[in-house]
């Protein structure tokens, strides 16, 4: 069977190239769009606000990449400023993006998921009371860590910094979407967002009831579940975890949550 990847386009490419080293024939078909937010400054007016601060929350790779992209010249990441994020891809982009690895926070790779309640013990620990938080994020986000934030003490400020829409699929995207709905069994629909399983129900994409599919967080699997998923496996992002996943599927019952 081949999987289906739908996270945004930019993020693509380095995951297909994971699932091709772990052996799985994967291919791409963005579900979200990454899109400038509708406050064009709101990345610069965050680099204005960073150094003093004592932490800067990245909910995403595609916070990085927009927060990075509006670096100003020469500016470096100021000294004692933590920088958080919940998954795997956005630390490796964190730290290529120069953050210190001795300021990074992010869940253990042992947890169990990783989301912000995962990392907030990792964060609970820090005295909170006065502090400035940055929250770099997409237009419409959780505010689950920004509320236990305040809750400690901290004056939260958050930057909407892109957006994310229902995108526009060319004619060979348009081809894999109508193949993997009419063929179901041999293909497997990898979802790493809740908004990509409703792009895929708004593009047409309602599944058949021998639809399968991967979540890597249990919200998610509740949203593919409401919108017509029966067979759901659960799997961290993370590509080994995403791969052992893919294999439980072929010649056997999958994992139903």
């Amino acid at each position: 069977m081949r999987l289906v990847l739908t996270r945004p386009r930019p993020q693509c490419t380095d995951w297909l190239a994971r699932l091709s080293a772990q052996g799985v024939d994967a291919v791409a078909l963005p579900l979200i769009a990454i899109e400038a937010g509708h406050d064009e400054t709101a990345a610069a007016r965050a680099w204005e606000r960073l150094p003093g601060s004592a932490l800067a929350m990245f909910v995403s790779p595609n916070a990085v990449d927009r927060f990075f992209a509006a670096r100003p010249v020469s500016q470096t990441w100021p000294a004692g400023v933590l920088a958080a994020t919940v998954g795997p891809g956005s630390a490796q982009a964190l730290l290529a993006a120069g953050v210190p690895a001795e300021l990074l926070r992010q869940p253990p790779a042992e947890a169990e998921s990783f989301d912000s309640e995962h990392l907030w013990p990792l964060l609970a620990r820090e005295p909170w009371q006065g502090r400035r938080a940055l929250m770099l994020r997409g237009e419409g986000g959780r505010d689950w860590l920004a509320e236990r934030l305040r809750e400690h003490g901290a004056e939260v400020e958050s930057f909407n910094i892109y957006r994310r829409a229902c995108p526009s699929l060319d004619t060979a995207e348009q081809g894999l979407l109508d193949q993997a709905l009419l063929s179901p069994r041999e293909h497997v629909w990898l979802f790493s967002s809740s908004e990509a399983i409703q792009n895929l129900v708004e593009l047409g994409g309602q599944p058949r009831a021998d639809s399968l599919a991967i979540a890597t967080h249990p919200r998610i699997a509740e949203t593919a579940r409401s919108q017509g998923w029966t067979h759901v496996v659960l799997a961290r992002p993370d590509a080994s975890a995403v791969a052992a996943a893919y294999r439980t599927l072929p010649g056997g019952a999958p994992t139903i949550i």
